[in-house]
């Protein structure tokens, strides 16, 4: 027999004991999720606006190349949804809409029910998330719970644009995809 061998069957020798996990507190962060969501958007270099100062936003922006995917939106996109996404190389702004959001960290979920392709977070120079007040949960152990084992496809969460330190600790937004994030609650 093998010395690799006889290392594993040592180890297959030794007793396990089986441990539960420990029980986790229900975290409730109070009443009022969407300061503490909005705050946490804000931290992670986003902004939050209501329906009206999109609009705004929107109408002082030059953007011509805009794919809006959730109902009450989709007056904004000035582009069909093309089926190869190679073709949305010079998106500018992607409208999407979150399942739900987090207040402790301002993560957003998104999965492939509201994703036609699952590069348009990423590939698209400024990204708006729309999210109703009502979906907010307090802590990620609820939202993985709010996801459940049965999820099998593709999903992330969105926190803010996209930003990294690692070039010289500079911080640089926009590096692996959107420049801009900004959330719509309604």
């Amino acid at each position: 027999m093998s010395s690799r061998e006889d290392i594993l069957n040592s180890i297959r020798e030794i007793e396990r004991v089986k441990k539960s996990l420990p029980d986790l507190p229900d975290y409730r962060l109070g009443d009022d999720l969407v300061e503490l969501f909005t705050q946490a958007i804000i931290s992670n270099k986003g902004e939050v606006m209501n329906r009206e100062e999109f609009e705004i936003w929107l109408a002082a922006s030059d953007f011509q190349q805009i794919i809006s995917l959730p109902g009450s939106f989709q007056s904004y996109s000035t582009l069909d949804l093309p089926e190869d996404p190679h073709q949305l190389d010079n998106l500018q702004l992607a409208i999407l809409e979150a399942q739900f959001g987090v207040a402790e960290n301002g993560a957003m979920w998104l999965d492939d029910t509201q994703l036609p392709h699952r590069v348009l977070p990423f590939i698209t120079e400024h990204l708006v998330v729309v999210i109703s007040k009502e979906k907010l949960v307090d802590t990620m152990h609820q939202a993985y719970e709010r996801i459940g084992d049965g999820y099998s496809g593709f999903g992330l969460f969105v926190a803010g644009p996209s930003k990294t330190a690692d070039i010289e600790q500079s911080l640089v937004i926009g590096a692996h995809g959107a420049k801009s994030l900004r959330v719509v609650l309604i």
